[in-house]
């Protein structure tokens, strides 16, 4: 038997948050971490002095000042804005959609005018309801912005045609009257100086946490589920209960990146790729989240491609349809059965969570473990 009163399965925020704060309770804390590195998906790596995401774009914002507060302890944030362009076929725009981006596409100069360009696409829909994500889409925007900077994207980034997809899926798509390209709309944002991996290290680096990297929870279990009173559970829910309920579907990406002899690739640190052509969906180039810093003679950029997830590849995010929602429900059902096992994060929990939303969540799961103990 061992001494441990938690073991937490997943070093990323979920689990990083639980054990910091469970430590700070007196408890002893095993993490073990099945890739050879901590802190999950938003693990960076200093390449020719700049900070690499690892696992894609990174960019912390939060309305919520308490968490803001929180995650500043553990770092030095930067006033990174995030500002993506979307190329599409060559032609540039701005996003969110916004004034620039009507310029661009129609002339218009006022929002006046941009709103009524806007009102006239529309019409396309009047008097229907969308059935499909494209239908939905033209509703909310028109044609012509859907063509260039919905369509292909989305289609790449789901797999299927976007007249497959469920409306539901874009519920709104954000439009602003204004010469503003800040993609948020939350009181604070930025990215930690010096990368992400340094703020869970920070967490981990307690005299009651032990913390193993390279470790399949599903390698021993069962023995893990009898030596540990407790267990804190970040991977997939439905491989937790071996898929008996059948499986829940999520998106997988794969990363191209590559070190370039250059000190500029694409001046942004975020370029969106909305044409069917292109097979990726972005451009990420790193040392543009920490304005230029690094090595002047070089860059680093990554190709992020979006592909079907099957069993064995690594799941990025949940596919949030009627249909998974109804079976993760069930699963969660399971999950009530199991008392001494705790669901949590992205996979856990499956739902597409941001990074505030995830430290909120594992602070409200530390609220409910400790409010009675």
């Amino acid at each position: 038997m061992n001494n441990y009163d938690y073991l937490v399965v997943g070093s990323g925020l979920f689990g990083a948050t639980f054990a910091y704060e469970a430590a700070k309770r007196g408890k002893k804390i095993k993490v073990i971490e099945k890739r050879d590195h901590i802190a999950g998906n938003i693990y960076t790596k200093e390449v020719s002095g700049i900070q690499v995401h690892e696992y894609g774009a990174h960019i912390f914002h939060t309305s919520n000042e308490e968490i803001w507060n929180y995650i500043n302890q553990f770092a030095k944030f930067n006033r990174y804005t995030n500002s993506p362009v979307a190329n599409f076929h060559g032609e540039i725009y701005n996003m969110p959609f916004n004034m620039n981006t009507f310029n661009k596409m129609w002339g218009v100069v006022t929002p006046a005018e941009a709103h009524a360009k806007i009102e006239e696409q529309r019409k396309e829909m009047a008097g229907k309801e969308p059935t499909n994500l494209e239908e939905q889409a033209i509703s909310l925007i028109g044609r012509d912005i859907y063509e260039k900077l919905v369509k292909g994207y989305t289609e790449k980034q789901w797999g299927q045609k976007a007249t497959d997809l469920p409306a539901f899926i874009i519920r709104r798509l954000p439009v602003r009257l204004t010469y503003d390209n800040n993609y948020f709309n939350d009181t604070y944002q930025g990215i930690p100086i010096g990368g992400y991996t340094q703020i869970v290290e920070k967490m981990l680096k307690s005299d009651l946490i032990d913390v193993e990297t390279g470790i399949d929870f599903f390698d021993r279990k069962d023995e893990y589920l009898q030596e540990y009173p407790k267990v804190i559970f970040t991977g997939m829910i439905d491989q937790f209960f071996d898929y008996q309920l059948g499986e829940l579907e999520y998106r997988s990406l794969r990363f191209e990146t590559e070190e370039l002899n250059i000190n500029n690739y694409q001046g942004n640190a975020v370029v969106n790729y909305t044409d069917d052509d292109t097979p990726y969906t972005r451009i990420i180039e790193h040392k543009h989240f920490e304005f230029g810093q690094g090595d002047k003679n070089k860059t680093i950029v990554t190709r992020e491609y979006p592909q079907a997830w099957h069993r064995g590849d690594e799941p990025y995010y949940p596919v949030n349809n009627t249909l998974n929602n109804g079976l993760y429900k069930k699963y969660n059902k399971l999950a009530a059965q199991v008392p001494n096992v705790v669901f949590g994060g992205r996979l856990g929990q499956y739902r597409y969570y941001d990074m505030h939303q995830v430290i909120h969540a594992a602070l409200t799961t530390v609220l409910r473990e400790f409010s009675d103990k």
